[in-house]
């Protein structure tokens, strides 16, 4: 049997989602309706599918947004970029309607089928990011418009959206009867204490259920038909998805490490504002990464193989975090995918999410306060820069093996600790506060005091890097340049982490 060779697809963070009568729309924040030139980057990647957005809050009754996308279209196909377009990312629709209103499906079909007729060549399709998710934050949690905490609103958004996802794909295939769906849906596995067993069953439950709808799952005898019917819903809602199956041609999911979570009853060791609860008892909802009970990648994909025997993508991989640990992550979970394929489960891909960074979701996008997270590009002034991930995502394109020092450290999340034994390490000449940083960071670290006998130390330890907390007096520098280290000056401690990301940066030879 020919094994399935694992794509590189890309993803730019296009999330617009409304928070009371704000819309939050990340690319305007990012800069990407005012050039092209950070699309151009990403398709000299050489990435094969683009997750790209024409999103409806943002073209509805704006003839310059649609004349806009036309162009980012025509440079992906200069580039061979096949894109796969998403019409609502943690969205609830322009103003005149909401995930709750009971005509959204419609609504949205009846955009799905504009966005067709515009652009009929189009092939693949997600019509709703991640619907469990944005229906949990918007229905269940209260963060995003329309702010609800209830389980009846909950399941009202949650079914609209998979009933707009149904309606969406019937009227784009009217225009291309090729048109595939590439659903998302957040991977995630909840972990608890004993007593919280139930807690962590229900919701392991109930992480499918994405899928389990579109792929006419969900009879009678499915734990959600009497979850649904129970709250109130009828069962023409549920029967609706019954006799119109949408069964994805890619089964795609999301994996961060915070995916998975850990449930702990033991709620006096952790911090008071981090309680949460049912409504039968209060607990923590943590990091499982924290707990030491996160099963990673490969056994959560595995699971969904077994559940669906549909060809899946990783359709998000991010870190936001140091750029070591976010070459690190990505590198896991492309070795992970390799694996995968090599037994038999089909990962068509794995995608490189949050292409040029995104901001404020370590608010998960209820704040308007500007914190910017770099990915695989970084915005710095008026320029896009690459990080060391783009030269990790352009290396994997070509078909070949990336190699950077920092990989060989281990992850912080502690589900890839195998660290090698010939970790090159950096060379640190005086300031003992930049070895602390780089011990923070898992970066090997060994501080020599001074310049003197710099050329014999490199010689003996092979470091990849050398860090001066100030101008040396000799040819450190000549020397460093000489023997292919790479050599920086650091003269004020407070700047460390950004001057450690940039040195990463640079491009390997």
């Amino acid at each position: 049997m020919v094994k399935l060779k694992t794509e590189i697809w890309g993803g730019m963070e296009c999330t617009i989602n409304r928070v009371s009568d704000q819309y939050f729309d990340q690319f305007e924040k990012t800069g990407q309706y005012e050039h092209l030139d950070d699309l151009r980057k990403v398709c000299q990647l050489g990435i094969s599918k683009l997750r790209f957005p024409i999103l409806w809050e943002r073209h509805h009754n704006s003839p310059l947004a649609w004349k806009y996308t036309s162009k980012q279209l025509k440079l992906l196909d200069s580039y061979g970029v096949i894109p796969i377009v998403g019409l609502l990312h943690h969205g609830s629709g322009p103003r005149f309607t909401n995930l709750a209103d009971p005509a959204f499906p419609e609504l949205l079909a009846a955009y799905a089928h504009q966005v067709a007729i515009a652009y009929p060549a189009l092939k693949y399709y997600t019509p709703v990011n991640e619907p469990l998710t944005t229906a949990r934050f918007s229905g269940l949690y209260g963060y995003w418009y329309p702010h609800a905490t209830d389980e009846m609103t909950f399941c009202k958004i949650f079914l609209h959206q998979l009933k707009g996802i149904v309606l969406s794909m019937q009227s784009i295939r009217k225009v291309n009867p090729d048109a595939e769906l590439i659903q998302t849906e957040d991977l995630c596995k909840i972990h608890s204490t004993i007593s919280l067993q139930y807690q962590a069953d229900f919701e392991n439950e109930r992480r499918w259920w994405t899928y389990d709808f579109l792929t006419s799952k969900v009879t009678k005898e499915h734990m959600a038909w009497n979850y649904f019917t129970n709250l109130g819903i009828h069962e023409n809602e549920l029967q609706f998805f019954i006799d119109n199956p949408c069964v994805p041609a890619v089964a795609g999911f999301n994996y961060y490490v915070t995916s998975e979570r850990y449930l702990d009853d033991n709620i006096h060791d952790y911090p008071p504002a981090m309680r949460a609860g049912n409504s039968h008892a209060v607990y923590i909802d943590t990091e499982a990464v924290r707990s030491g009970h996160a099963k990673g990648l490969k056994a959560l994909m595995s699971e969904a193989w077994e559940r669906y025997n549909i060809p899946m993508a990783i359709t998000e991989c991010h870190l936001s975090c140091t750029r070591e640990q976010q070459l690190r992550w990505f590198n896991q979970q492309w070795k992970t995918a390799k694996e995968l394929n090599e037994e038999d489960v089909p990962i068509m891909a794995i995608t490189a999410w949050s292409l040029v960074g995104a901001y404020d979701w370590n608010s998960l996008v209820t704040k308007n306060n500007n914190i910017y997270d770099s990915g695989t590009f970084k915005i710095k002034g008026d320029d896009t820069l690459p990080t060391a991930l783009s030269y990790m995502i352009r290396t994997i394109c070509m078909g070949q093996e990336y190699n950077h020092p920092v990989l060989a450290g281990p992850g912080w999340w502690g589900t890839d600790q195998n660290k090698e034994s010939d970790v090159r390490p950096i060379i640190v000449i005086g300031n003992k506060l930049i070895t602390e940083h780089c011990k923070e960071r898992y970066l090997e670290a060994i501080n020599i005091g001074d310049a003197i006998n710099l050329r014999e130390m490199i010689i003996a330890l092979n470091p990849w890097a050398v860090i001066a907390g100030k101008a040396p007096n000799d040819n450190a520098s000549e020397t460093c340049l000489e023997l292919n280290v790479k050599f920086l000056i650091v003269t004020d401690g407070l700047g460390i982490h950004e001057v450690l990301d940039d040195l990463i940066d640079k491009p390997v030879d």
